[in-house]
């Protein structure tokens, strides 16, 4: 590098400094920053887990200056904050009576540390009007990830991961992420359709119609988690029983119909999914590891599990132990399965902490259901994440997953702080 591009380079650095420096003393360009910070979280959240890390902690120092520490701690007392900090201190305190390592204590922790940043981002949303960038950068970002499904779709070796863990369709994560994602955007997109269609704005409606169909047909077409197609159907009736006349919830329910048959007549390019009702025969009559068998067994082991501790569990990081203890005795396929996660998130939380986890659970997830019961773009995507991440916890930990419960994690906090602002200003939500 020359001289004066080094030269160039020091005035750069010194630009982006003095203009952090001058940010700090006004308050509304610091707001911003922490605003960006949050878009650049969910502009990273569906293509790299330490990039989401590293946004995270730069977006934590940024906002601990600007705390009003008063009102903070006066907003903890919501239930909506509280429930989230009383889950993750019972995971703290289960390490007491876990028998499991303390290495694999301490690392059973983590997956609830992230409820932490929900007290957070409801306050500072709270203060901001611009909640709806995060969305927009959410939306901009799977598009993208849409893109690079539909390339490697025909072009395998167009990814980011190992060849011996490569699926076709699946540019970087995996399938279950990027389902969940897809089906997401459709989702969300379903309000601001119909809103700009009933304001007569048929143009825009059917740009935001045809983003829609991009991601379904990939679903359709190219790959799809089965956890997101049995969750899609009820979120959609959802949404027809909230904001449509009868006769729209009519035409919702035979096109929903229509695109379950053309899923199940569609060549698919990615053939990752099978039959559940295959896979649990194998599991049934073989022992055969499959898919939907090893939730079966999973789920019965689970059962038995949570009768020996009902109340307060067998601590955190229990888990992995007892799947073990089950699987000793000579047994093979699927009885020998040893797992850390049962792969329903209501049975992670009774394990560890038993009935006393369980009602902190869907009491957390009541309270958050239920700040979303006002009218609006904002109210509905607040919901939906919620609706999303209990649905589809039946079937997954999607809580405690980094993904999924990044989602949630973003998602409610961003809306519900927008929702609540809206309120205290006494103004729509929406932008």
């Amino acid at each position: 590098m020359t001289t004066s591009g080094i030269k160039h380079e020091a005035r750069s650095i010194g630009s982006v400094r003095a203009a952090i420096l001058a940010a700090r003393h006004d308050s509304a360009a610091w707001v911003r920053i922490i605003d960006f910070l949050a878009v650049l979280v969910a502009l990273l959240l569906p293509w790299s887990t330490s990039g989401v890390g590293i946004a995270v902690v730069m977006w934590l120092i940024v906002l601990v200056p600007t705390l009003d520490l008063k009102a903070f701690a006066q907003s903890l007392k919501r239930p909506i904050c509280g429930l989230p900090i009383a889950l993750f201190v019972l995971a703290g305190v289960g390490m007491l009576w876990s028998d499991a390592p303390w290495g694999a204590r301490l690392y059973a922790v983590g997956p609830a540390a992230k409820l932490l940043m929900l007290p957070l981002l409801l306050y500072h949303f709270e203060r901001t009007s611009r909640g709806h960038w995060v969305f927009n950068a959410f939306l901009v970002s799977c598009a993208l990830m849409l893109v690079t499904s539909w390339i490697t779709a025909f072009v395998p070796a167009f990814t980011f991961k190992p060849a011996d863990d490569r699926v076709c369709g699946v540019f970087v994560k995996n399938y279950i992420d990027q389902g969940q994602e897809f089906a997401l955007c459709v989702l969300a997109l379903a309000f601001p359709v119909m809103t700009l269609w009933q304001e007569g704005k048929r143009r825009q409606a059917a740009w935001l119609m045809a983003l829609a169909s991009a991601f379904v047909a990939n679903m359709v077409f190219v790959i799809a988690s089965r956890t997101a197609l049995a969750t899609m159907p009820l979120l959609l009736a959802v949404f027809a029983f909230r904001y449509l006349p009868w006769r729209g919830i009519a035409v919702l329910g035979i096109v929903t119909v229509i695109a379950g048959a053309a899923w199940m007549a569609a060549p698919r390019m990615c053939r990752t999914i099978d039959t559940m009702a295959r896979d649990f025969e194998l599991y049934q009559e073989r022992n055969i590891p499959t898919s939907a068998g090893l939730r079966m067994e999973y789920w019965k082991k689970s059962l038995h599990f949570i009768a020996d501790a009902p109340l307060v569990g067998h601590g955190t990081g229990s888990i992995r132990g007892l799947f073990e203890k089950a699987a000793t005795g000579g047994a093979a396929g699927a009885s020998a399965q040893v797992v850390a996660n049962p792969h329903n998130q209501t049975l992670a939380v009774a394990i560890q902490w038993g009935v006393i986890g369980v009602i902190i659970l869907y009491a957390m997830w009541l309270s958050h259901l239920l700040l979303f019961r006002g009218e609006g773009f904002v109210a509905w995507v607040g919901l939906l994440v919620v609706a999303q991440n209990v649905l589809s916890s039946l079937f997954n930990s999607h809580l405690f997953d980094f993904h999924e419960g990044w989602m949630y994690v973003l998602g409610v906090g961003v809306a519900g702080g927008t929702v609540l602002g809206a309120h205290s200003r006494g103004r729509p939500s929406d932008p």
